[in-house]
């Protein structure tokens, strides 16, 4: 069976953009429905797929936190050639840490995060869940299970090297927090399986922005843009943005 493989996507609307950016082994899917929504609202959208991501998991442990910024950065640049240049961004889990980043060094007009890390003491479950995320995509691919299970073993040796990259950037990131100074929106799910939500609060207190909000979503899981709350999420990044000091 041939996968389709996701893609980025620009959705073009308005002179306000909206940089998106997805979770560790996402896609664009995770910030999709978002995007446009945000696009009906006369916000541009635009979401990337970093390196590694979108496509079979033995190539996302080819690569590294340090890639995905780049690919960050060129996504951020692609939406200053296409001529927008009030620019917000938001992020899903690693998409959110990374936000951060850009936000701690490049001009943007505000930040949200969605369950971002800012601890490295879920290894364990992010190895949990990457061995599911393999295995989805080699059922996908319609393998055989004992083909799957041998290339999974392999894969699952060679994960925690990919994994331990994380550490040191989430790291980076948490202790540049106080270059943080734009409005802030921080979205947290207090079902979240994956993180310590704990980092929410951490966000909050070490960021210097003067304008900033932490809501917590009681009924939702770790991927909170497509959970049971999206709507609301959906209104609350909306009003978020609409409370920025845009120019156009």
């Amino acid at each position: 069976m041939k996968i389709v493989q996701p893609k980025p996507f620009t959705f073009e609307a308005g002179k306000r953009a909206v940089l998106l950016l997805h979770a560790f082994t996402g896609d664009s899917a995770d910030v999709r429905m978002l995007g446009r929504f945000l696009q009906q609202k006369n916000y541009t959208t635009h979401a990337p797929i970093y390196r590694g991501h979108g496509v079979e998991p033995e190539q996302l442990l080819k690569t590294s936190p340090d890639d995905w910024w780049e690919d960050v950065l060129q996504a951020y640049n692609h939406l200053q050639d296409l001529g927008y240049e009030e620019i917000a961004v938001a992020g899903l889990s690693l998409g959110g840490v990374l936000g951060l980043n850009l936000a701690s060094t490049k001009d943007v007009k505000g930040i949200t995060t969605m369950a971002a890390p800012m601890y490295f003491d879920n290894k364990d479950k992010l190895l949990i869940a990457f061995r599911g995320f393999a295995k989805q995509y080699k059922q996908l691919e319609q393998k055989s299970s004992p083909v799957i299970e041998q290339e999974i073993r392999k894969l699952m040796e060679d994960a925690p090297k990919t994994m331990d990259t994380l550490e040191p950037f989430i790291e980076r990131v948490k202790s540049n927090l106080k270059n943080v100074k734009q409005p802030a929106l921080i979205i947290q799910p207090k079902q979240d399986q994956l993180i310590n939500i704990n980092s929410a609060t951490h966000i909050y207190e070490h960021i210097d922005s003067t304008f900033k909000d932490l809501l917590w979503y009681e009924k939702s899981k770790h991927v909170v843009t497509t959970g049971v709350e999206r709507d609301r999420l959906h209104k609350d990044v909306y009003n978020f943005l609409e409370s920025l000091p845009w120019t156009a």
